[in-house]
C-alpha cells in the first residue's frame, strides 16, 4: 500500500511544472495544468486525497472547494465519497443571497462568500485547494464556515509552500498536502 501511495506521489509530484520569474521576477510559480492535461496523475490526486479523508474523516459531509481551483479537485472527490461539493467565490459571483467575509492580502484585501443555504449549522466538511501559500484565502473560507456554523475538519492542497509558513495561520485546523516546497 505504501509502495503504491509513493508511486501516485511520484506521479504527482512529476507532473508540476516549475515557472521561474513567474508573475514577478523572484518567484517559482508550481503550475498544476500538466496535472488536469494527464488522466493518471489526475486520477492519482484524487485517490490519493480520498484515502486521506477515508482514513481521517470518514464522518465528513461536504467538501468545500476555494475559487478556482479548489473547483478542479473537490467535485473529483466529493463525487468519489459520495456527498456533496459547496463553492467558494470571490465576492459577486454568486447568485441568490449570500454571506462573506473580507480578508487581507499581501497587496490589499479581498473578499470571498458562500450561498447561503450552501451549508447547514453543524455540518461537517472539509476544505479543498491546489495551493497553500501564506493561508489567507483558505483562514478566510474556514472563518466563513465558522459563520455558517459548520464544523471544519481540516484543509487540503495539492501544494504546500512552507516557506511562506501558511500553516501557522490556519492553526489549530490540520492541512494535509500532497507535496511540499
Amino acid at each position: 500500500m505504501a509502495a503504491d501511495r509513493d508511486s501516485k506521489l511520484l506521479l504527482v509530484q512529476k507532473h508540476i511544472r516549475e515557472f521561474v520569474d513567474f508573475p514577478k521576477k523572484g518567484i517559482i510559480f508550481r503550475d498544476i495544468c500538466p496535472i488536469l492535461k494527464d488522466p493518471a496523475s489526475l486520477t492519482a490526486v484524487t485517490d490519493l486525497f480520498e484515502e486521506h479523508v477515508k482514513k481521517n474523516h470518514q464522518q465528513v459531509d461536504v467538501i468545500v472547494g476555494l475559487d478556482a481551483r479548489g473547483f478542479l479537485f473537490g467535485p473529483l472527490l466529493a463525487q468519489r465519497l459520495g456527498i456533496g461539493f459547496v463553492l467558494v467565490r470571490k465576492k459577486g459571483k454568486l447568485p441568490g443571497a449570500t454571506v462573506s467575509v473580507s480578508y487581507d492580502l499581501e497587496y490589499g484585501k479581498a473578499e470571498a462568500e458562500i450561498q447561503e443555504d450552501a451549508i447547514a449549522p453543524g455540518q461537517k466538511v472539509l476544505l479543498i485547494d491546489d495551493l497553500l501559500a501564506t493561508g489567507g484565502t483558505l483562514y478566510a473560507a474556514c472563518e466563513l464556515m465558522r459563520k455558517q456554523q459548520a464544523e471544519v475538519l481540516g484543509c487540503m492542497v495539492v501544494i504546500e509552500l512552507k516557506e511562506l509558513n501558511g500553516l501557522d495561520r490556519l492553526k489549530p485546523i490540520s492541512v494535509f498536502s500532497l507535496v511540499q516546497y
